[in-house]
Formats: structure tokens, sequence, C-alpha cells
């Protein structure tokens, strides 16, 4: 498929079919595509904590459940987890962050988790981004330092279903211009 088509497919996935576990391989693709995954001055500021331990991958799809809310309770479903951990950047962006006010490192992230999780649906997989959890609790559980920040959760497996839905979104017009802004 073509990247447009590779883009229409791509959607947030929230039932997970608890039969299918995803096959290595397609998995260690989609850590590949964060590993290219472009960044600031190559800072490349990611760590992937890839969950599939059943039991670990309950405890921290409980610690991304907001009970109060009602919300992420799909995450028990997903066979593997992917937390990721924002690293330290090296001196050209951390410099570049401070003189001109732009926060590098987040946008790196989220650079790299759309890298995977765009892998994954290539792969036939389906992906969902958290980044509503418990980050205190995830990071006691999967040992990442106390100064370092779980800034997403990538909830990764086969969809129940395999119908893509008309996606709802806003019109070149509301997100585009040329030449001023409008």
């Amino acid at each position: 498929m073509n990247f447009l088509e590779l883009a229409a497919r791509r959607r947030s996935i929230r039932v997970y079919n608890p039969d299918r576990p995803v096959e290595p391989e397609k998995l260690e693709r989609c850590i590949e595509a964060v590993r290219l995954a472009p960044s600031a001055c190559n800072a490349q500021p990611w760590k992937l904590v890839v969950i599939t331990d059943p039991k670990l991958k309950e405890q921290v799809a409980g610690a991304a459940s907001a009970k109060w809310l009602g919300f992420n309770h799909f995450t028990k479903q997903a066979p593997v987890m992917v937390v990721i951990v924002r690293e330290d950047p090296n001196l050209t962006s951390r410099l570049g962050t401070v003189l001109k006010d732009k926060p590098y490192t987040i946008m790196d992230v989220g650079i790299a988790a759309e890298h995977f999780c765009l892998q994954a649906a290539d792969e036939g997989l389906g992906t969902c981004i958290l980044g509503w959890f418990d980050e205190t609790r995830v990071k006691q559980l999967l040992g990442i330092p106390k100064k370092k920040r779980a800034e997403l959760i990538i909830t990764l497996g086969y969809p129940a279903k395999n119908e893509v839905p008309l996606k709802i979104r806003k019109t070149k017009e509301q997100i585009c211009s040329y030449n001023h802004y409008e």
C-alpha cells in the first residue's frame, strides 16, 4: 500500500483479538522503525520498554486504567505494551531547546511513537497511544529511574475487527493555508 493508504489505515485500536499473539519478528520491525526515526540533532532521546510478560503487562495496564473516569480499561486486552521513556538529549539538541524555547525531545518522542504505529499498521497490527496513566506506578513497575519520564504507552496487538472506519477529519482548508496564516 502507498503511504496515504497506510495513514488512512492506522487508527487507535481499543479492542484486541485475545487469541492472536504478536509475532516476535513483527514486533522487532516496529522497534526498528523507531530506531530509524528522525530526531532533532540526531539525539534519539528515547528508550522503549517492551512489555510481553502477561503478569507485568496486567500490572502496567492497571496503572493505565483510569477507574474513576472509566477509560483505558482496554489495555488489559493488548498482548504487548510499549512504554516510551524520554531520555536526555545530546548537547546540541539541549542547546537548541533552550535557545529556541521548543521542547524538541517531546516532539522526537512523538515522531518515534508514530513510526512505531505506522510500522505496526503496515504489519496488520493495531495500536493505541496513551498519554494518560499513573506514571509513578509505571516507573516503579518497570524500574525506570525517578529522573526519567515515561511519556507514552503504546498498546499493540491484532484488532478484534478488521474494518477500517471512515476517519472524521477537518477539511484541508481548516488545517492549511498557503503563504499566509488565515
